[in-house]
């Protein structure tokens, strides 16, 4: 069953795609009710029978993953010389129902830094079905944190050894969320403007004091940011009335304050 592989995929990479499933077929069909295939953007696996009706719903399921549609979707389609085509005749004489499923992509959560707040966080967030992405520039730190990715949970985890960070972040998909907490302020700073150089980003957080914050809103702003853009950094993160600084009550705090922008159910 190749459409378990796709789906597989889909989770393990954290992408959007449409299962594909013949509900019902009305005389020939080039394969029967219940037949599968699992559609992403580029790529698909498993069939439903080739032929003008696959490549008509492969499209139909790749424009649907592009308009970000949520709701499943039935489609009716002829198999007959008769039938409109546009990638060549089919002519088994039936005619099909096929039901499309989207699967969305699960919400991204970066967090720049793989210390123990950054481990913690991964910790409260694996019960969710969220994408993490653990990124450090330092060998030794993403080496101890693979460790991490075998808790059993909903959440997927990457963990990313990155020299230069910022370029992780600026592959990440657009409404991503972003934590900065890094061990190096100086490495903090350059995430911050690069994460205020991308508009659809979601929620973006640093870790620190008020002291701390105040010596990076002056410094943005003398890197050209205006404080309409300073504003969209959320520092201190976490929920404002829980103060305890142990790693442990900061990840809860930032998992609680991140809960109110994810969209998981």
């Amino acid at each position: 069953m190749q459409w378990l592989t796709g789906l597989q995929r889909l989770h393990d990479q954290g992408a959007a795609g449409v299962l594909v499933t013949l509900t019902s077929v009305r005389g020939h069909s080039p394969r029967g009710a219940g037949a599968k295939m699992v559609v992403t953007a580029e790529d698909a696996w498993d069939t439903i029978g080739g032929g003008n009706l696959e490549a008509t719903l492969t499209d139909r399921a790749r424009q649907m993953i592009a308009d970000r549609v949520t709701d499943p979707v039935v489609e009716e389609v002829s198999l007959n010389e008769h039938a409109a085509t546009r990638y060549g005749q089919q002519c088994c004489g039936g005619k099909v129902t096929v039901l499309l499923e989207p699967i969305a992509a699960p919400p991204v959560v970066a967090i720049f830094g793989a210390g123990h707040v950054g481990l913690e966080i991964v910790r409260s967030l694996s019960r969710l079905p969220v994408a993490l992405h653990l990124v450090d520039s330092r060998p030794g730190a993403t080496a101890d944190a693979r460790a991490v990715g075998e808790l059993d949970g909903a959440a997927t985890l990457r963990v990313i050894h990155a020299p230069a960070p910022e370029a992780a972040l600026n592959d990440l998909p657009a409404g991503s969320h972003v934590l900065i907490m890094s061990h190096d302020h100086s490495e903090d700073l350059i995430m911050c403007d690069t994460a205020l150089r991308r508009d659809d980003l979601g929620m973006v957080g640093l870790i620190g004091s008020s002291a701390k914050w105040a010596r990076f809103r002056k410094k943005l702003g003398d890197l050209g940011h205006d404080q309409v853009a300073i504003d969209r950094i959320s520092c201190p993160i976490g929920i404002p009335g829980i103060t305890g600084k142990s790693p442990a009550v900061i990840a809860i705090s930032v998992a609680a304050a991140l809960v109110e922008e994810l969209d998981v159910a």
